[in-house]
Order: C-alpha cells, then sequence, then structure tokens
C-alpha cells in the first residue's frame, strides 16, 4: 500500500494518493469484492475531506505498508459497512 501527498494549488488540503495493491480478507464472498472495494474508496473519501489529514501525511511522505489491526464482522454484514469498517482501519493506521 503506498500513500503520498501533496498540496493541491487549488485547495489548502493536501491532495492525498491511496494505492491499495492488496486487500486480503478471509470469510466473505468472492462476488463482494467490488462492492467492498468501492466502500472502501467512498469511506477513505469522506474521512480525508471530513477529518484532519495525519501529521505524517502532511509531509508528504510515501508509506510501503499500513497496519491497520484486524477486526471482526457479524455474518452477513453488508459490503457497505465491511467496505466502511476497512476503511477506518487503513485511516486510523495513518494516524498511529
Amino acid at each position: 500500500m503506498g500513500v503520498n501527498s501533496r498540496h493541491s494549488t487549488l485547495d489548502s488540503r493536501p491532495s492525498v494518493e491511496l494505492h491499495i495493491e492488496e486487500l486480503v480478507l478471509h470469510g466473505f464472498a468472492p462476488g463482494d469484492r467490488h462492492r467492498i472495494a468501492a466502500a472502501v474508496e467512498l469511506e477513505l473519501t469522506r474521512l480525508f475531506s471530513e477529518q484532519p489529514m495525519p501529521a505524517a501525511l502532511e509531509k508528504g511522505i510515501s508509506l510501503d505498508r499500513i497496519d491497520g489491526g484486524a477486526f471482526q464482522m457479524a455474518g452477513k454484514t453488508k459490503p457497505a459497512s465491511v467496505g466502511a469498517q476497512i476503511a477506518g482501519a487503513i485511516h486510523g493506521g495513518l494516524i498511529k
């Protein structure tokens, strides 16, 4: 996972480029992967736009890996909820 941050000339907030090369999930239907990925993207966009930028990203760093920890979901959790939980874990891993 790589994260790059740079300031945009159109906005006072820095822009963030996040590339997730691999996200390993166990216990989810393979057919849900695209809906989970879309929910992760949507929630990360919301988190980065509504919350203060993590200090590490303000410095324009690049990270090879972010440890978002582990979490468990209740059975039959909707892909949107799974994606939001994953995005929160990723964002949380950036502010550590």
